[in-house]
């Protein structure tokens, strides 16, 4: 086994755990973007969103849950930004789905999640529609 998050989720590498479940473990990130950032990942590898198992899935949603209750509840955070980068382009760096779970305040200057780019899409007539039919498949 390779994978430092399946090495993490099994024991073999220590990890300040925050909560598990049979298939999902929570522990928290070792480069924290602010304190309290915890990592969600399915206890059997994935690398991507798309390959986990439903099961897996609502395990790492329930974990996330369990993680943003006590974040608020027991820590006093305000509210959380919940993110997965999936794949290398999103900025994924272990390739091993994994959930953020980042703290956030009112007054952190960091804002919403569309700040991370630029500008928003401009898109042509009709293409909301069109990009809503390819969807839905």
């Amino acid at each position: 086994m390779t994978c430092i998050f399946c090495k993490i989720a099994s024991g073999e590498i220590p990890s300040e755990k925050v909560i598990e479940n049979e298939r999902a473990f929570a522990f928290l990130d070792v480069k924290p973007l602010v304190k309290g950032h915890v990592l969600v990942i399915p206890k059997r590898h994935a690398e991507r969103v798309t390959d986990m198992p439903p099961e897996d899935a609502s395990a790492v949603m329930e974990l996330a849950q369990h993680v943003i209750r006590r974040l608020e509840g027991g820590m006093g955070i305000q509210g959380v930004t919940v993110a997965f980068n999936d794949g290398r382009p999103a900025g994924q760096e272990v390739l091993h789905a994994h959930m953020h779970i980042v703290p956030r305040s009112e007054t952190d200057g960091v804002g919403p999640i569309h700040r991370l780019f630029k500008a928003q899409a401009r898109l042509r007539e009709g293409e909301l529609r069109e990009i809503g039919v390819r969807l839905r498949g």
